[in-house]
């Protein structure tokens, strides 16, 4: 695999630490809501951020905003509540961003490429038709095209 260079990208690696604990609880509670938090926006049960590793620019996450890495421990108002954020996580990116498609899952589990294991979350991907271009297929690369904190800005104002 080739590498590109990209120091910038140490200040989002830098600022991520297992022993922080868990960042999505943190959003959840609100701490951290400047402006580098990447918090979107909470509601009473679920709470929307961004990727600070996104596979494509305005990846998002949407989870619960108790802690728990299992679907079956959600309450039915919780499974409401993220089903609905997840819609609402789409619509804003439709709005802001206009994509021409979507990946949204989750990753259930380590072995299933979870990078947090403990608190469970639904990643809403946009695509654009052409968005595997030559770096991914031929250099094993990612090129993510706008900064973190010009496109959280970006879609809180188009909330």
């Amino acid at each position: 695999m080739e590498r590109l260079w990209a120091p910038w990208r140490m200040v989002y690696i830098d600022g991520f630490k297992e022993s922080d604990g868990c960042f999505l609880c943190a959003a959840a509670a609100d701490q951290g809501a400047d402006a580098g938090s990447l918090v979107i926006w909470k509601k009473d049960k679920v709470v929307c951020v961004m990727n600070r590793f996104p596979y494509n620019n305005g990846h998002l996450m949407v989870a619960p905003c108790r802690h728990t890495g299992e679907m079956s421990q959600l309450s039915a108002d919780e499974r409401a509540a993220l089903f609905d954020g997840i819609i609402a996580a789409k619509a804003l990116l439709e709005r802001a961003i206009k994509p021409n498609g979507f990946n949204i899952g989750f990753n259930l589990g380590r072995v299933a490429g979870a990078g947090l294991v403990d608190h469970l979350h639904c990643h809403v991907v946009p695509r654009w038709d052409g968005d595997t271009n030559f770096m991914p297929v031929l250099a094993d690369t990612k090129v993510i095209p706008q900064a973190l904190s010009d496109l959280c800005a970006k879609l809180k104002s188009a909330m």
